[in-house]
């Protein structure tokens, strides 16, 4: 029996550690929180609060382009707000 697939998405809030492409030998690390998504010029990136491992630098922010990411592990998540859709409060007779 096939496990059902969930779809993964960033939710705002959750604490991800990203490592992502650097000008030196090895990757640089990102730990915080993600704060939504940024854009740059004509790409995208991703928006991190440091955490404390980042020493005098926490809660700045931190935008890596997307397309520099080489991994994202979640460190923790937060819950996703379901939208609930609203019925309206009118009905139309023609």
């Amino acid at each position: 029996m096939k496990k059902e697939e969930e779809s993964f998405s960033l939710t705002v809030g959750s604490s991800y550690l990203i490592r992502s492409l650097d000008a030196k030998d090895k990757p640089l690390k990102t730990s915080g929180k993600f704060r939504g998504f940024a854009s740059l010029g004509q790409e995208t990136g991703v928006t991190i609060e440091l955490d404390e491992s980042h020493g005098e630098d926490q809660g700045k922010l931190r935008i890596i382009p997307l397309q520099v990411i080489l991994s994202l592990d979640i460190l923790s998540e937060e819950k996703k707000e379901e939208k609930v859709e609203k019925k309206p409060d009118t009905l139309y007779f023609g």
